[in-house]
């Protein structure tokens, strides 16, 4: 499943091709993904402005000039790419229309953003904009680890007294928003911690370092485009190239990147995930 750096990775993608462009057209092909689509959703998205287009967690959020804002998951196999585009941002053509294309928006300045999900696990939803933190999707979110609530002191107090293992903590969307298997694992790698250390164990000056790390190993990501390892692609088709980078994730039996260190990567099963770390280096 795409987690943040992904999402943002479309976002950025997606923003030129649809910031203050006109839905000229919203086609919708199937009356359900996850979950239904809202009533009357392509004759609610026609004619509407984006005048921002944002991310929360691992949700695209549209805000629209009709004062509603459209919600956006991917799902684990969900696409939205841009064809068209004649900023000059894209070099591709308006594709013929594949059996997986869910949702269609046709643009104003000839653009077109097309959302394409083999498995149907993604999900879009009609919420109001001045309430749009409050849908239940949003409102149990913690903050965003590229923000500024996300902080030393904030993760510090977050971990205190939990029982849990470090990986799942770090998991827990009511904790810190948007992070997912890969980038935990790269992120406890980087941070010299075990993913079976108990989070409320962890002295406060080791759980204060994982903050710049977090920051460090999501930004990468970014930088690179996201990580692609089977259906992930950017707004313009093109693969990301992070997961070139992993120093865990997908290594194991092979040797740790760590200079000195001589360990080998494993690879535990936590809350029904593969985790994948060394047993040396991490402590």
């Amino acid at each position: 499943m795409p987690e943040l750096p992904e999402v943002e990775t479309v976002r950025r993608g997606l923003s030129p091709a649809m910031e203050g462009a006109v839905i000229s057209h919203a086609q919708v092909n199937r009356p359900d993904l996850r979950w239904p689509f809202p009533e009357r959703m392509a004759e609610r998205l026609t004619g509407a402005r984006v005048l921002a287009l944002r991310r929360r967690s691992k949700y695209l959020l549209v805000d629209l000039d009709s004062g509603e804002t459209l919600l956006v998951h991917l799902g684990m196999s969900g696409r939205m790419t841009v064809s068209g585009d004649p900023l000059g941002q894209f070099v591709h053509g308006h594709p013929a229309a594949q059996k997986h294309d869910h949702v269609v928006f046709d643009m104003d300045n000839g653009a077109r953003i097309t959302f394409n999900d083999p498995r149907r696990f993604g999900a879009m939803d009609l919420l109001e904009t001045a309430t749009a933190d409050q849908h239940k999707l949003l409102s149990v979110l913690g903050p965003e680890p590229l923000g500024n609530d996300f902080h030393e002191d904030y993760l510090v107090q977050a971990f205190a007294g939990r029982n849990t293992p470090v990986k799942s903590a770090l998991l827990d969307q009511g904790i810190i928003a948007g992070l997912g298997n890969i980038y935990v694992c790269e992120a406890l790698f980087r941070a010299k911690i075990s993913p079976r250390r108990k989070a409320g164990q962890i002295s406060a000056g080791r759980v204060a370092s994982l903050v710049p790390v977090v920051r460090q190993v999501l930004s990468d990501a970014i930088d690179a485009g996201g990580s692609s390892l089977k259906d992930f692609r950017q707004a313009d088709g093109s693969l990301g190239y992070f997961q070139h980078s992993f120093d865990v994730y997908g290594r194991e039996g092979e040797p740790c990147k760590r200079e000195g260190c001589g360990g080998v990567i494993g690879r535990i099963i936590q809350s029904g995930r593969s985790t994948f770390y060394c047993g040396k280096c991490q402590r």
